[in-house]
């Protein structure tokens, strides 16, 4: 059993996270914002822990990660507004990856995406540029660290059922069901040969445990 902590426990991806680790015995704290979310997030067997990590510094955050196993970060800001993408997307995760090695909890797991990339090329003039620079200033913030990571770069999500299966072989992004990512996620807490890895995934044949190992 391990004792994890989600951070962005409200997510689509995070609620399912929570209740695959929940179910297999996991302790599972979930970092929520909003205090309404409480129950939603404790249906999933996951505790809810109300703070709000655009607020927590350093040290804050190393309090709420003390104690744990491994960190999943599942937060993002939902674009729109690019002082906020920045604040959430990269500062705040910045800060959790510090905070995890000040605490010295070295498992650490990005819910990143497949086009996560100093060389994004997405265009200046794009309202999504930057998101696509906050995410790939993170994970190579995450990169330089000295914790065992795992960055996931899940493809365009979908509501699907998941199928337990994903191709993690291809350059090209294009589907894959959020329960998949969840699973992912999942797997790949329990697989130390994940650690130091990115790997971008899409819905695919191979069974997640699988496709984990075979990733390049």
């Amino acid at each position: 059993m391990a004792k994890v902590l989600i951070i962005g426990g409200h997510g689509r991806v995070a609620l399912q996270l929570e209740r695959i680790l929940a179910e297999r015995g996991d302790e599972v704290d979930a970092v929520i914002r909003n205090p309404d979310h409480v129950d939603e997030v404790a249906d999933t067997g996951a505790n809810p822990v109300v703070a709000d990590i655009e607020e927590l510094d350093v040290a804050g955050l190393a309090e709420l990660i003390t104690g744990h196993d491994a960190v999943v970060w599942s937060a993002g800001a939902g674009g729109g507004n690019p002082v906020r993408t920045r604040a959430v997307d990269h500062d705040a995760a910045v800060r959790s990856m510090d905070a995890a090695e000040q605490a010295g909890v070295r498992r650490y797991v990005m819910v990143s995406y497949f086009g996560s990339r100093t060389d994004h090329r997405v265009p200046a003039d794009s309202a999504f540029r930057h998101y696509a620079d906050a995410k790939a200033d993170a994970d190579e913030h995450l990169r330089a660290s000295r914790l065992d990571y795992t960055i996931l770069g899940p493809s365009t999500l979908t509501d699907g059922s998941g199928t337990g299966a994903i191709d993690a072989s291809g350059d090209h992004s294009s589907e894959v069901d959020r329960a998949d990512v969840a699973a992912v996620a999942a797997a790949a807490l329990a697989a130390p040969g994940t650690i130091g890895r990115t790997i971008r995934f899409n819905r695919g044949d191979t069974p997640i445990a699988e496709a984990l190992r075979a990733a390049p």
